[in-house]
Formats: C-alpha cells, structure tokens, sequence
C-alpha cells in the first residue's frame, strides 16, 4: 500500500459513475464467473484501491479490467488502472501523466505481459460489440518524451536468457493467459509466414476483415514470450510480435479504432526494441505518426517522425529513411510548410535511389516500393494543393507515376492514388479528369473494408461542391452520398476526421 491515491483508479472510477459499493458487488460477480467463487470484496477495500493506492491481489486486477472495458466501451488494462505492482501505483509520473501516457516506456518484464494483456481485452471488447469511445489519443510530444531515451539505447536480453536451474521463467500473469511452453525455429517461422498472408490480405482488402484474426495471433505470441527461449529464438518472436502488432495497430486505424491503433504501435516499438530491432521500433512510430496526419493532428506526426528517425540506430536502410521522409513531408504538407516539404521529398528521393539494394530489405519494408515512394509525394503535394493550388500538378504527376506500377495485390493503395488524382484534378479546375478517377476509386471501395479509403473520399467530395452545376459532378456527388457508410453514433471510434 503506497498510502497515496490511485490517481489513474480514481478518473478511471469517476468515468464508469459507479458507487464503491456498487463496484465491490460486481468484482464479486465478475469474480465468480471467471472461476474464483471464493472471492469477496467489500466498500472498504474498494476505498483503500482508490484513496490509499493499495494494490489487490490477482485475481483482483484482471477482474476490475474486464469491468471497465466493458463499462467504458475501450480496452482498459490493469496499466491502465494503476495496479501493476512496481513503484508507487498512485505516483503520475512513470505511470500516465503527460510526460509517461499510459507507463511507457514499461519495464522489459511487463511488455509480454501488457502485450497479451490489451490483445485479450481487445478481442473481449469486439466480440461483446463494443468499440473505443471514451478513449484518447496521447499527443505526439508526450509520446516521444517519454520513449526518447528509453529507444536510443540497447536493450540488454541478459535478464531474459532461459536459467539452467530454472528452464520455465514465465511472469505469474502469462500462466493464467497462456501455458508458456517452449517452441522451435519451425513454429517461429510459421509464425512469420502468417505475417506475410495477413500483410498482403490487409494491403489488397483493408483491415476490417482479419483484424481480430491478428489480434488473436499476437494474443497467443504474448503468451510464447512468457517462456524465456534462447537468445536468438527469443529475438525472433519479439520480432513476429513486432510485426503482428504493427499490423493490428494498422488494421484498428483503417477501421477507425483510433486509441486502439496508437496503443498497438507503442506495442510494437516495445516489442521490436526488446528483440534488439531499432530500425522496427522507427517504422512502428512512424505508423503512428501517419495515424497522427489522418486525424488532423501534423504537428504531433512531426514529433513522433523526430523519435522515429532519431531513434532507428545506423543500421536503418537508406530505403527505410526515405520512407521517414515522405512521412514528414506528408505531415509539412498538412501545415502548409511548402519549402520544408519539397525539401524532404527532395531527401527522400535521393536515399530512395542511394539504396544499391546489396542488403535484403527486412520484410516489413517490402510493401514500400517505387510506387509508395510516388505515391507518397501525390499525397503530400495533393495535401499542399489545399494552400497552394500550383502544387495540384504536381499531385497530378507522381499520382499516375504510381498508378502505372501499382500491382493488383495493393487495392487499397490504387483507391488512395485514385483519389489523390481525382481531388488534384478538382483544385487544377479539371473536372471531367476528376470525374473519371473519383469514379474508378468509387467502383474499387465497395469490396475494401478500409475506413481511410471513405475519410478520404469524403475529403475529396468536398471539392465537387464548385462544379455541382455540372451534370456528370452532379451525378457523381448522388453516387458518392449513396455509397458512403452511414456516421457511426455513440459506439463510434470517437475520433472525427
């Protein structure tokens, strides 16, 4: 008991509007349906969790966690409530003030256990309905002063090598989660060859289709990790668990699970960091600064693409670097930084053809090839057309560039180019060109379940609102209107774009 307030238990408490009494009776509940019968809380423990930091014992905090998710409609997890038995649970700092959201960095111990921890929250949630309104996003600044220097260094595995006298090391929470069990090289390269089908499945359809069969994946890799492997096994499945929560923080903000989506990218970056994978850790946040720019937020992407670069190590691919770029030029674009913005384009042509390509790619940055790299400038210059319509020609150029090299695994990919065509075709007051990529977008959209792709669109519908006097624009809008997905209410993601 650290005789201090649980702060994060307290607003936590306050949101969910229940009386201590109320809480007490539904942790014995809850408790009950979970297997453990036997236990009984009272008010007066539910005071001294919330006014005196006191922590409970397991089962306690998972039962309070569930009851959360499920009252507050998002994953709350026992970090979340401030009952992880390290420091003072009450303290802000380290433990989810503006400088240390959500406890990050976490110690290397709690990052197998935080991982399987929000995957099994999250499949409880969706398989109950439920979707992420009351949470939030963390602000960019805050995110990276809190892993700056925590991802510069290296991570020892010392602490984490199997011990002779104790072959099954595994954290307490990962025996109720997962029966750790030690696994080979051949299940750790099934494991990456699932990657590979949920990475392609999720670049020609979107994310809504296979989310949960991701989240589900990296759940059961969360519980391997509770088994200490040797070193270069070990490294390995940090590495599937970086990728798997790469691929569940993308596919969570293509469907709009915004809080979601930033809270698998820090997951990743732990997770890549704990595998020795610095240049990982980068592109994760750099997943989360692209997130940052969709939402509007490009000040915030700009600070998470400082750490990503920062932080990536020397190892990191001129290719890799080039694609930092085109996040930061994208995210200039959306302030209206013209000359910063070609700049970093500029750079990032230029490590883009520096690359001789004499060491293979790792495999997450195989989907970033000369058509992203296109269609990456189409997308910045298109958002810098907003305040300076000359650039829309410029969309105009890199946007078929990409479209003549995109492959037909990469749908999603095609419909963005499409409306970036389509939308600088609008501000270069060429509407019949417009019309005709807006509509090969249109015909694309109905089989992809990417929320981004109908974001987008309505961006570009916004554009037509000039040219509704023309027949074909007319038309075009009442097809738009019908075709888009009906506002999502009070279950929604919470995050307007």
């Amino acid at each position: 008991m650290s005789g201090q307030p649980n702060t994060r238990l307290s607003d936590l408490f306050g949101l969910a509007g229940w009386s201590k009494g109320e809480l007490a009776r539904l942790v014995n509940r809850q408790a009950a349906a979970m297997g453990h019968p036997q236990l009984a809380t009272d008010t007066s423990r539910v005071r001294r969790w919330i006014d005196m930091g006191e922590i409970p014992r397991d089962p306690v905090p998972r039962v309070l966690a569930a009851l959360f998710t499920e009252r507050l409609g998002r994953v709350v997890t026992i970090e979340d409530l401030g009952l992880v038995r390290h420091g003072r649970a009450g303290k802000r700092q380290g433990g989810g003030s503006v400088e240390h959201p959500d406890g990050v960095p976490w110690a290397p111990e709690r990052t197998a256990a935080v991982l399987t921890e929000f995957t099994g929250m999250d499949l409880m949630l969706n398989r109950r309905g439920l979707v992420g309104a009351g949470a939030v996003l963390a602000a960019g600044s805050a995110l990276s002063s809190a892993m700056h220097d925590w991802l510069r260094t290296d991570p020892s595995l010392a602490s984490d090598a199997p011990r002779l006298d104790d072959p099954l090391h595994a954290d307490p929470a990962g025996f109720d989660r997962y029966e750790a069990a030690p696994i080979g090289s051949q299940e750790i390269e099934e494991l990456e060859r699932s990657v590979e089908v949920f990475r392609a499945w999720d670049a020609a359809r979107g994310g809504g289709l296979q989310r949960k069969a991701v989240v589900g994946q990296l759940n059961e890799v969360g519980g391997m990790l509770a088994y200490h492997h040797p070193d270069h096994l070990q490294r390995r499945l940090w590495g599937v668990a970086a990728n798997l929560a790469v691929l569940a923080g993308w596919m969570s903000h293509d469907v709009g699970l915004e809080p979601t989506a930033q809270k698998y990218f820090v997951i990743a970056a732990h997770a890549a960091r704990e595998g020795g994978d610095r240049p990982r850790a980068g592109e994760a946040l750099s997943r989360a600064a692209r997130q940052m720019v969709h939402l509007g937020r490009p000040d915030d992407a700009l600070e998470l693409m400082k750490l990503a670069s920062s932080g990536s190590g020397d190892a990191v691919l001129p290719r890799t670097r080039a694609m930092f770029h085109t996040v930061e030029a994208w995210a200039q674009a959306a302030m209206g930084k013209s000359q910063a913005m070609r700049r970093t384009l500029g750079r990032a042509e230029d490590l883009f053809v520096s690359d001789r390509r004499d060491i293979e790619p790792p495999d997450w940055m195989q989907l970033f090839d000369e058509a992203d790299l296109y269609g990456m400038q189409a997308l910045s210059y298109r958002t810098l057309a907003e305040f300076e319509p000359g650039a829309a020609a410029h969309a105009q150029h890199y946007a078929e560039k990409a479209l003549a090299l995109r492959n037909d695994g990469r749908e999603r990919s095609k419909i963005f180019d499409h409306l970036s065509m389509a939308s600088a075709c609008f501000i270069a007051d060429d509407p019949e060109q417009a019309d005709r990529y807006a509509r090969l977008a249109l015909m694309s959209m109905g089989s992809n379940s990417s929320r981004r792709t109908w974001d987008r669109l309505r961006q570009m519908y916004r554009l037509t609102a000039q040219y509704a006097g023309y027949p074909r624009i007319q038309e075009l809008r009442e097809e738009i209107q019908l075709a888009l997905p009906k506002p999502r209410g009070k279950g929604g993601s919470g995050m307007r774009v």
